[in-house]
């Protein structure tokens, strides 16, 4: 048992090592910042000692913006496969074995996506009296203070066949349930979410300049297929989150000072 403690410990202190090297060997870990996102969900250690109260389900919540990266942000079970030529994030484990019908090329008005490519969609939904719009100063009015946070996150491998999932039947289109603002719908089909307290991702921040936000994540573990014509659908109807092309990645986040403990 002492052998494998050591081991262990001795595992952690090379990523964090490794995570010190990041952004090109220049950067210190940003220690002041609470937990950070994107992670390993696989991976529930975790040394940061920031806490902050859970969000509520989101259901209880108002959907206050929808967008997607391309690539998955976080890694899991379904989604492992390491990007290579691109700057971050992970490939659903399925993206070798589609068919050349499903690779046909689809160009239309939802950018930065093809037919292979992995997404990962980010339901963001706030405690605070918002109205859903665009980015995320949408989640965060100026009338609320001390806001919750929390993100439904599921990652999907898009595809061209109509019989994938449609992403309309999860969009906004002006819904309302018990007097808050909610998607139609969310996936329920691709395992029990990873409830986890984190922050913001985008490439926009790295392990040495860190998102101040503090964000409770719902991370399905699994991958889906979405047809990619249901994308353009969405980006043609106007949605109020002016959401017309994916957007990059925030590398994945190891270092186990900046993540929290998954319980």
């Amino acid at each position: 048992m002492k052998y494998l403690v050591l081991v262990t410990a001795t595992i952690f202190a090379a990523l964090a090592l490794e995570a010190r090297a990041d952004n090109h060997g220049k950067a210190e870990l940003c220690l002041d910042a609470g937990p950070q996102t994107p992670r390993d969900i696989s991976n529930g250690y975790g040394l940061n000692q920031v806490t902050f109260p859970m969000a509520p389900p989101s259901s209880e919540m108002n959907l206050c913006n929808i967008h997607s990266h391309t690539q998955a942000e976080h890694r899991g079970p379904g989604f492992n496969l390491a990007v290579v030529d691109g700057d971050a994030g992970f490939a659903c484990n399925d993206s070798r074995d589609l068919t050349d019908a499903e690779l046909a090329p689809a160009p239309g008005a939802y950018k930065d996506v093809k037919p292979g490519d992995t997404i990962e969609v980010h339901w963001v939904h706030t405690s605070c009296d918002a109205t859903p719009g665009e980015g995320l100063g949408a989640c965060v009015p100026e009338n609320c203070e001390s806001p919750l946070l929390r993100v439904e996150t599921q990652v999907f491998l898009v595809v061209n066949d109509a019989h994938a999932l449609d992403f309309m039947d999860m969009a906004y289109q002006g819904n309302k349930e018990n007097g808050f603002h909610q998607p139609r719908s969310l996936p329920v089909s691709t395992g029990l979410p990873v409830e986890f307290l984190g922050s913001t991702t985008g490439p926009s921040y790295t392990q040495s300049a860190c998102s101040p936000a503090q964000v409770t994540w719902s991370v399905r573990p699994q991958c889906e297929k979405l047809d990619i014509h249901s994308l353009h659908r969405w980006a043609e109807s106007d949605n109020v989150f002016n959401e017309t092309k994916s957007h990059g990645v925030r590398k994945l986040v190891t270092a186990p000072e900046l993540l929290s403990t998954i319980r």
